[in-house]
């Protein structure tokens, strides 16, 4: 063996008093041989060779590869190999040892005579060996190969060939050494006979240098170690991996330390070679047919590595991926299955990052039911074949990281179901994804620099519901078809700063695949819609909003999603993210799926999702779609068509238990962010506290605010009667204040109230164009004075006369100074602005919103008259007068009770001004009270009442 050199390649420094190993000397080598020819003829024909290297090598463990790979080929007993491999260590018995090494590895046939000359050569090559230890001369690599060629050409089949890969590596030290003079000094065996398992061969310019690289005593399989095993995937796990069902390709695939080395397993369909490279070592793996390829190096530990893979026309130098340890640990996969992973969007999923050292991507899906999971996208060709994930105990989570792949590669995974058919799915934690209707996932990571600091740093200071909190509902693929998220940036912030709105409600951007829905049927849970940008890309929206003083809502669709066969539906084969009972799953009025809140992982999946958009992309509050379809059991069902909950009622207790943690958990989370229910009904406590439980024996669901569609519904009602018909339903816009403070409301007129044959806002008014118009502003200032927030989806703003189409968005044209009604459009946009200015300056009109104290009627029976007024009033008594005539008349000396102790009113906002479009009667001057008790009043006022409009009167 050739010493070690140093790092510039010359002799190693030996140690005071350390002695280099000598090596039987040639003769030793032919006795030895010779006392193994004992007691069977064709045992002496095979044992000869194994006694002579058993001799040569003084009782090494490790057989050659090539011997070691037919011994496994022909199911050697193991028993009797360790025993002989011991007997020859001990050298007790040789002829015994040899006869049981001949019958265990059953080496190709070889004449006696030619072993004798095998050996022969072998001891002369060894002797020249020695000198090498004094001279160093380099040998040529060419020459080698052909001699050790030679020595092979009794071996047949794959044997033959493995032979000869494997003895390559072997004499191309031991040639080096016999192209110089024999000086017969000792040295240790040279370990390119060990380290070349398959193929092995040095990649410097000096072999010689390179063998004794290889020979470092600690990677060098010591002599006690047992007799090697075959490095191939066996059958069982050979069929498991190419059919998609090992569940865990890493205890198969890699390195890993075995009897007689260290085993390397590579994986790699359509490779014409495989290679191991580790540091001077270049090892060439045997082909085993179908993408496999193995081979054993003699090594005592796994060293760092990597692979070549030839492919036709291309070379790939990667890392090995079934070479590293699990990206998640025992906590993320404990709190998964807890249901409690508050952040799963960092552990599931796609994550460009950096694993031991090695860039590239971990994958992490939970597929439970699966029988096994692959990764297919880009880099792979579609084929993930060669990227089998791991399962990862009883979590059902699988697991993989890919080196060398980044950003912008696309994936999906392809799962073996139960039954053994295969599917490929998009991921459910996919942070990218493709633009519809393709529907990839894209690995990605931000790189987002945030800009918004300080709005963050002051959102919490107020509580919503005490907070000024208008809102402008926005569909961001059709506000200005076309613009992306960035281009967006530059003109909706200025829009709504404009206006005057405090925030802006985002109709749903998760990813969906069909545009129609607006959104509200998701496949991509954790992706904003590519069809707008990158996440990266939407971040910088939110961002201008903020900086724009501009909040940003949400619309978020935790209660269903569509059946596509790439999505969530029977994600692995069977119901996982939908419940199992049938009568649960379907959602009987959009012919989706409702998710099953009951399952701890399906409930996490949704709970870290509302944290992911809040903590991830700034958003400020949740707008919940479709609360009433997640809290009732029998919602739009039928008596047979649901079943009751553990208690009889048609309650959905697991929805009730995730809503309160998903608001529990982002209010803790997120501060300053605000959660809104859409629900319908009169369900009781969906703004009161989680922990408060209420009259129905309920905690309260824990949402910050809830849409009145009551209100809503009853006073859109009111306003399309015509008005001599509306003093019939004048209970119609009296009867919210009955439940006012039974909730935190917002007041909403959203895109459902504008299509679908619902007719626009103005056109919801019956009358001419004028009295349209004139509804729309009276509506619009009865609705900002009411108690609670708003909500006015766009279009509505400037009284578009066309329902809402998602293909076209709002009609701006409607404003462009070359129409000729542009002045009624833009009137009433001017006194959207105005009411938004005037709202958010007056504390009257948002502080005590849920608070009784906030409002007194002036008079709410005048039904006759169509008149409503009221008084808002702030926490200090400072009032406001809000007086709305729904009658296309003039009330002239319209007497009304006010408080004693304001001096003079004066109007600050009149619908019916001029410029807003109006007729333009007001009240110019300051209103003095009288002493004349009216309304149970001591003083009042006498107004003059403008046909269809709203009058807001404040202390002058």
């Amino acid at each position: 063996m050739t010493p070690r050199p140093e790092s510039s390649g010359s002799r190693p420094k030996g140690t005071a008093g350390e002695k280099i190993p000598e090596q039987p000397t040639a003769a030793q080598q032919k006795s030895a041989a010779k006392k193994t020819a004992v007691p069977k003829q064709a045992a002496a024909k095979k044992g000869t060779a194994a006694a002579k290297k058993a001799a040569a090598k003084k009782t090494s463990s490790a057989k050659s590869p090539a011997t070691r790979s037919a011994a496994a080929a022909k199911k050697a007993a193991p028993a009797k190999t360790t025993a002989a491999k011991k007997a020859v260590a001990k050298k007790a018995a040789p002829a015994k040892a040899t006869a049981t090494k001949a019958s265990v590895t059953k080496a190709s046939v070889t004449k006696a005579t030619a072993a004798k000359a095998t050996t022969k050569k072998a001891a002369a090559t060894k002797a020249a060996a020695k000198q090498t230890a004094v001279k160093k001369t380099p040998a040529k690599k060419a020459t080698t190969k052909t001699a050790v060629a030679k020595t092979a050409v009794a071996k047949t089949g794959a044997e033959k060939a493995t032979a000869v890969k494997a003895t390559a590596g072997k004499a191309a030290a031991k040639t080096t050494a016999a192209k110089s003079p024999a000086k017969k000094a000792p040295a240790k065996k040279a370990p390119a006979r060990k380290l070349t398992a398959k193929k092995v061969a040095a990649t410097k310019s000096s072999p010689g240098k390179a063998a004794a690289e290889q020979a470092s005593p600690a990677q060098v399989v010591p002599p006690e170690m047992e007799v090697a095993v075959s490095p191939a995937v066996d059958a069982v796990d050979r069929e498991r991996l190419l059919s998609g069902t090992h569940h865990d390709p890493h205890s198969v695939l890699g390195a890993h330390p075995v009897p007689g080395g260290v085993a390397f397993r590579a994986f790699r369909p359509y490779a014409l070679s495989v290679t191991v490279v580790a540091g001077e070592l270049r090892a060439e793996l045997h082909d085993d047919g179908e993408g496999f390829f193995s081979g054993l190096l003699p090594l005592t530990e796994v060293p760092e590595y990597r692979l070549l893979v030839e492919y036709e026309g291309t070379v790939l130098d990667t890392e090995d991926a079934y070479r590293f340890l699990p990206t998640l640990g025992d906590l993320d996969l404990h709190l998964i299955g807890e249901g409690r992973h508050e952040e799963l969007w960092t552990a599931l999923g796609a994550h460009p990052t950096t694993h031991q050292g090695v860039t590239g991507t971990r994958f992490a899906v939970w597929a439970p039911n699966a029988r096994g999971v692959r990764v297919a996208g880009t880099f792979n060709f579609w084929d993930g074949t060669g990227h089998v994930m791991r399962s990862l105990g009883s979590s059902g989570v699988w697991e993989l990281f890919l080196p060398d792949i980044g950003e912008g590669e696309l994936y999906k995974f392809e799962i073996t179901r139960p039954d053994g058919s295969k599917t490929l799915r998009a991921d459910p934690l996919a942070r990218r994804t493709e633009v519809p209707p393709a529907t990839s996932s894209v690995i990605t990571s931000s790189q987002y620099e945030w800009g918004d600091a300080e709005w963050l740093a002051r959102r919490a200071e107020v509580p919503a519901h005490e907070a000024p909190f208008s809102v402008y509902e926005v569909h961001l693929p059709s506000w200005r078809p076309g613009l992306t998220y960035r281009q967006l940036a530059e003109q909706l912030p200025g829009y709504v700063q404009n206006l005057g709105f405090t925030h802006v409600e985002l109709m749903p951007v998760a990813e969906h695949p069909f545009g129609g829905s607006w959104g509200y049927q998701v496949t991509g849970f954790y992706a904003p819609t590519a069809r707008l940008g990158t996440p990266d890309d939407f971040r910088y929206l939110v961002d201008k909003l903020h900086q724009a003083g501009i909040g940003v809502l949400m619309d978020w669709v935790p209660a269903h999603f569509p059946r596509d066969d790439w999505a969530l539906a029977e994600f692995d084969g069977r119901p996982l993210y939908e419940h199992a009972d049938p009568l649960r799953a379907a959602h009987p009025d959009w012919g989706t799926l409702e998710f099953d809140f009951g399952r701890n992982e399906v409930r996490n999946f949704l709970v870290a999702n509302a944290s992911y958009w809040c903590e991830e992309f700034h958003i400020d509050g949740l707008r919940v779609d479709a609360v009433a379809s997640m809290l009732y059991l029998d919602y739009s069902r039928e008596p047979g068509q649901w079943t009751p909950n553990e208690h009889g009622g048609r309650e959905n207790l697991d929805a009730v238990a995730f809503l309160q943690e998903m608001n529990a958990t982002v209010y803790r989370r997120v501060p300053g962010v605000v959660t809104i229910a859409e629900e319908s009904t009169a369900w009781d406590g969906v703004t009161r506290a989680t922990h408060h439980e209420g009259p129905s024996g309920f905690g309260g669901l824990g949402f910050g605010l809830k849409w009145n569609m009551g209100w809503m519904h009853d006073s859109l009602q009111y306003m399309s009667h015509e008005p001599v018909h509306r003093k019939y339903h004048h209970h119609e816009m009296t009867f919210s204040m009955v439940y006012a403070y039974s909730e935190n409301y917002v007041l909403p007129i959203s895109h459902d109230e504008v299509v679908h044959g619902k007719r626009s806002l103005v056109s919801k008014m019956p009358g001419d164009w004028w009295q349209q118009r004139a509804g729309v502003r009276s509506y619009l200032g009865f609705m900002w004075a009411h108690p609670g927030k708003q909500l006015l989806f766009m279009g509505q703003e400037f009284a578009q006369g066309a329902e809402w189409s998602e293909a076209h968005g709002p009609d701006w044209w409607l404003l462009d100074p070359g129409y000729g009604a542009e002045p009624d459009h833009r009137g009433v946009r001017d006194l959207v602005r105005d009411l938004n200015t005037v709202y958010r300056a007056t504390p009257a009109l948002w502080r005590l919103d849920t608070d009784p104290a906030g409002f007194e009627w002036i008079v709410g029976d005048a039904a006759d008259d169509n008149v409503f007024a009221f008084l808002r009033l702030d926490p200090e008594g400072t009032p406001l007068l809000a007086v709305s005539n729904f009658a296309p008349v003039v009330r002239q000396d319209y007497r009304l009770g006010v408080p004693e102790d304001v001096p003079a009113w004066h109007e600050a906002v009149n619908t019916d001004a001029e410029r807003y479009g109006g007729s333009d009667v007001t009240n110019p001057d300051p209103v003095k009270p009288e002493a004349q008790p009216w309304h149970g009043r001591p003083a009042s006022i006498r107004l003059t009442l403008p046909p269809l409009s709203t009058v807001w009167l404040r202390p002058a």
